[in-house]
């Protein structure tokens, strides 16, 4: 049986916290979105599912022609989830309220990464509660292909409300690539997400979100990450496409013994496009490491990019790096990287750098042959590319053919 009296807990802190101002960034009126939706049909082949909502996940690293190199499947249109599917034994994939429905264990580990008060908008999850996706790795269980999560908004005006929840047990590994998205229609629209992961002792999961939203949405995702001993954490967030506003600052824990975290960031904000982002990491295990690394281009739009890294345990190391490009005047990009160290035997670093192409560089490639629009291309390129560790080859391959597309469209 759930918990009933910490479930009215909950709702208490989600009243008092739904009504105050956000802590940080452009605060959203919620009362400008309706929060209702209609059940949308489960679809079992998803090939008949409109094209065009087809080719909005396409852009989003989703693929529903063909699922065979995915280990699992699962879409939410609006509030319904309208496919789930996993193709593993060890391999659970469904939706957060079955998951709720079909494991009383389940309740624990409800807003226990990510706090239900922590600003009004996991408030509002927690009071107007939607759908989302819960994955999981079965003990030793590792995922073959990604598994896939797709969140699609197709209703105009819509306040979309999601509560993932994400466990990889005990020696485990998953392998995960998310695709947000919404009609390619421009109509405002809001999605407010907030994602709890688990990893377990030894286990691993790698992470990759790639957002495509329209230039008239507005994004609130939540996210926190709890790490035990010899977890490892890989996180991979891509966006090149316009938004109107973003605001996300996940937070790490690493509370066991040498745990492994990384955050690799790879953003572009076109005119318009005002995004607020960063990544937070607490070294609480003895001999855990962290590493944050950030590219940022704008071509017109803002960004704010944070890091924060907090060492408290002998032995942590951790490196935050911010690279930012401005390609044209009327953009800005703000960096704002943060460490903290608590007590001695700790190694805490950063780097952070704001500026233009230099002239010499493209001038160099022009004397070789490049147009100055290949060459500026080339940099640009150049300068967005990630070393990313520990992926799986179609991961990798689907994240470099992400930038690709996107960088056709911006430069």
């Amino acid at each position: 049986m759930r918990d009933l009296n910490s479930e009215k807990t909950r709702k208490e802190k989600a009243k008092t916290a739904a009504v105050k101002q956000a802590r940080f960034g452009n605060d959203i009126d919620l009362n400008r979105y309706e929060h209702a939706a209609e059940n949308v049909p489960y679809y079992e082949d998803l090939s008949k599912l409109p094209g065009d909502a087809r080719q909005q996940m396409l852009q989003s690293g989703v693929t529903v022609d063909d699922v065979r190199q995915r280990s699992g499947t699962i879409i939410q249109m609006d509030h319904s989830v309208i496919h789930s599917l996993s193709s593993q034994a060890d391999i659970e994939v469904m939706s957060t309220q079955k998951a709720l429905e079909k494991y009383d264990w389940l309740a624990a580990y409800y807003w226990k990464a990510v706090a239900v008060d922590a600003d009004k908008y996991t408030a509002h999850v927690e009071l107007n509660p939607g759908n989302g996706y819960f994955i999981r790795a079965l003990p030793g269980g590792k995922s073959t292909f990604p598994v896939q999560a797709c969140l699609y908004i197709g209703k105009k005006n819509l306040a979309q409300s999601v509560h993932n929840i994400i466990i990889a047990e005990e020696g485990s590994e998953l392998h995960i690539i998310t695709g947000c998205t919404t009609s390619p229609r421009e109509e405002p629209a809001m999605h407010l997400g907030v994602s709890e992961f688990y990893i377990k002792k030894g286990a691993k999961i790698s992470f990759t979100m790639i957002h495509n939203w329209s230039p008239e949405t507005d994004v609130r995702p939540r996210t926190g990450i709890i790490i035990e001993d010899g977890g490892i954490y890989l996180s991979n967030y891509v966006i090149m496409k316009p938004v109107k506003s973003l605001q996300a600052n996940p937070l790490a824990r690493c509370i066991g013994e040498n745990t492994v975290t990384r955050f690799n960031s790879i953003v572009v904000a076109p005119p318009g496009s005002n995004m607020d982002l960063g990544s937070q990491v607490i070294l609480d295990g003895k001999g855990s490491r962290t590493e944050i690394i950030s590219r940022a281009i704008t071509t017109g739009g803002s960004i704010t990019a944070r890091g924060y890294i907090e060492g408290n345990a002998p032995d942590v190391k951790g490196h935050l790096e911010c690279r930012g490009l401005i390609l044209k005047g009327e953009g800005h990009i703000h960096a704002i990287p943060e460490l903290k160290g608590n007590l001695a035997g700790i190694d805490l670093s950063h780097e952070a750098a704001v500026g233009k192409i230099a002239e010499e560089e493209v001038e160099y490639l022009m004397m070789r042959g490049l147009t100055r629009d290949e060459a500026t291309a080339t940099i640009v390129r150049g300068f967005l590319h990630v070393d990313i560790e520990g992926l799986p080859p179609g991961l990798s391959q689907q994240i470099k053919q992400t930038i690709e597309d996107a960088e056709k469209d911006f430069m």
